[in-house]
């Protein structure tokens, strides 16, 4: 339940926030545009330089918030311009990570410049005990539970290889072996015999066991 009841300010202040968003957004585009990267571009390298190991695509795409398809359209950007890559996982050669190049970093370094001079321009009015006061009115507008950008969320396990047929062992798709004599195990065919014998564990005709 909130705290007051809604009334007309509220959608006043919500316009107000909008609408610096998006001055916000268009001075990130004007200062990034002579390096060549796009908001989406900067925000994907800030995620993957604070990732604790090179994330996964679907790690970013859950950071970001975005499709997956999203996510490759960012990443071939990027890596065409040398400041990404994708590699193999050393543990699981079937999982490809996004890693940040030398180049990548010293851009990155540039971007957060470009984002400096950008936020300027819109705070300039405040002086710093008023920056101080937004920044604890804005904070308390953010969710608790909201997520840390700089970790990413754990994944699904990967599957994991299958068994190697030289360990003894039969994938689980063939059945699960029983050793001899158990019950269920599968019995050994028997030698041919010769004709005018009687099978193997069983009396001839005519025949009786306390003869």
């Amino acid at each position: 339940m909130p705290e007051h009841p809604p009334d007309e300010s509220a959608g006043d202040l919500a316009d107000q926030l909008l609408r610096l968003t998006r001055r916000l957004h268009h001075a990130h585009r004007r200062h990034f545009s002579p390096l060549g990267v796009t908001p989406a571009q900067a925000r994907m390298l800030r995620t993957v330089a604070h990732s604790p190991r090179p994330p996964r695509m679907a790690d970013l795409a859950e950071l970001l918030g975005v499709v997956p398809r999203q996510v490759t359209s960012l990443v071939d950007a990027l890596e065409e311009r040398g400041l990404v890559r994708r590699a193999q996982d050393p543990a699981n050669r079937r999982v490809t990570r996004i890693q940040l190049t030398d180049d990548g970093g010293t851009a990155l370094t540039r971007l957060r410049q470009a984002r400096r001079t950008s936020a300027e321009e819109l705070l300039a009015p405040l002086s710093p005990a008023q920056r101080t006061a937004l920044s604890r009115l804005l904070t308390r507008l953010e969710p608790e539970d909201a997520p840390e950008p700089e970790a990413p969320a754990q994944g699904p396990q990967e599957p994991k290889e299958p068994k190697d047929p030289a360990d003894g062992r039969e994938p689980a798709a063939h059945g699960n072996p029983r050793k001899p004599g158990e019950p269920g195990a599968r019995r050994e065919p028997e030698a041919p015999r010769e004709p005018g014998t009687a099978p193997r564990d069983r009396p001839a005709p005519g025949f009786s066991r306390s003869n």
